[in-house]
């Protein structure tokens, strides 16, 4: 038994969509344990495309159980909107290949019109918020005064946890001048979907034990980026959960001893969504070329991606706090068309180099990339499945980046398509 946890290397939308569609294939169980749905996949399966948000990547798969865990968030009418958009694409979501952590905490009505009243508010020092209420439920987690979806059981505890959850916001809304929520109307619109989402509910901690002792192959879905973690991210332009491998276990309930393998899903250049600090990022016709190319466009928001270089040092970086194993490249196919390909490979903070991007938001922004230039190829990488068909100067950029980060790079992606990859190593076989 092999389990695997996926993660991005850099500030999301690396490409795991791809990556794990093609490990779901080969695992029993898939659990998203983070984020909520401010978090996409795209998946591209027999020709039909997939916009997950917040279902885990193994529902669009036959005989697999997907679970939300309980370090998720959960919109309820966002994901009953996304169990109707997938079932008019075939796909099947009942008790039997859908859980729900009882644990899970829920986003309200009112943590989504904070998030937004608090971006429009902030002007220029915006985060670059998704606008799905993300922050705020977890805010009310840490709290204490969230509803879990254990509460829709009883309207007495409903109505408790509802009467401490307004007391908190509803004295926000009154200061912001913003009008109140009346906890008997909210109660009412909760009670009306509450069988919908408990007939999935179970203890996700309980299930992933049963799995384990059945041999079962469990893939850990990320979402984001580790770069965009609450700790170890570019703070404070960050998400509001852990992003990092580690969050599996504490976000599904399983010690840390369940994980085998941390593949970290790297894209061969670098993007961002949002505000906050992007050593490499180009603000030229390369960064423009970047993004044409790669469709650089977000799942969730259709936000236009910052490109820029790819960052060694970022990654090396995430690498070491998330423990990653293996390394999947993607997008290879997006750089075929430049004369030239650059790597940051250290910093210049203050007229000093340094390996390591700095904590303080100011020396972020400061800090200047120092590269090292690759000749680019200039000929097609797209679909190539072998190694030995890439061309040479293809291989030496990739050879570059593994000596460089310290990590095998198990995979290689030559496009968008499942099948255009070139495999080295498979993380549920080692």
């Amino acid at each position: 038994m092999k389990n695997v946890v996926v993660v991005g290397s850099q500030w999301g939308d690396e490409g795991k969509g791809k990556i794990v569609d093609w490990l779901s294939e080969q695992a029993d169980i898939v659990i998203r344990f983070q984020g909520g749905n401010n978090a996409g996949h795209t998946l591209v399966i027999d020709g039909v495309t997939y916009k997950l948000k917040l279902l885990p990547s193994g529902i669009v798969r036959k005989n697999k159980i997907s679970i939300l865990g309980n370090g998720v968030v959960v919109d309820p009418w966002a994901l009953l909107e996304e169990i109707k958009e997938v079932n008019l694409k075939g796909v099947e979501v009942n008790e039997n290949n859908f859980i729900i952590s009882e644990s899970a905490n829920l986003i309200l009505p009112f943590h989504r019109e904070l998030d937004a009243i608090r971006e429009d508010a902030a002007g220029k020092g915006k985060i670059g918020t998704t606008r799905r209420g993300i922050g705020p439920a977890y805010e009310d987690k840490v709290g204490r005064r969230s509803i879990r979806v254990m509460d829709l059981r009883s309207e007495s505890n409903l109505d408790r946890q509802l009467e401490n959850a307004l007391q908190h916001h509803n004295a926000i809304r009154k200061g912001l001048k913003k009008k109140i929520y009346i906890k008997n109307e909210l109660k009412k619109e909760l009670l009306k979907i509450a069988p919908e989402i408990l007939k999935f509910s179970q203890p996700v901690w309980l299930k992933v034990e049963e799995f384990k002792k059945k041999k079962k192959k469990i893939l850990f879905e990320g979402a984001q980026g580790i770069l965009l973690d609450v700790d170890h991210g570019t703070y404070p332009f960050v998400t509001s959960s852990n992003t990092v491998a580690s969050s599996a276990a504490t976000g599904t309930g399983c010690g840390p001893n369940t994980i085998n393998y941390v593949l970290g899903i790297t894209k061969s250049y670098l993007t961002r969504v949002g505000e906050g600090p992007f050593p490499t990022e180009l603000k030229d016709s390369i960064g423009k070329h970047l993004g044409t190319k790669g469709k650089e466009f977000g799942t969730v928001t259709s936000r236009k991606r910052r490109c820029g270089w790819f960052d060694g040092v970022l990654v090396r970086q995430t690498i070491k706090v998330s423990g990653i194993n293996g390394i999947a490249l993607t997008k290879l196919d997006v750089l075929d068309e430049l004369e030239e390909i650059k790597m940051c490979i250290q910093y210049e903070l203050n007229g000093k180099k340094i390996d390591y991007l700095p904590s303080s938001p100011e020396d972020q922004l400061k800090v200047k990339p120092v590269y090292k230039v690759f000749e680019g190829w200039k000929s097609s990488t797209k679909g190539v499945k072998n190694m030995d068909d890439l061309p040479e100067n293809a291989k030496k950029y990739i050879y570059a980046i593994e000596d460089f980060l310290g990590a095998k790079i198990s995979s290689i992606s030559t496009s968008p398509e499942r099948e255009d990859t070139i495999l080295l190593e498979n993380p549920f076989n080692i």
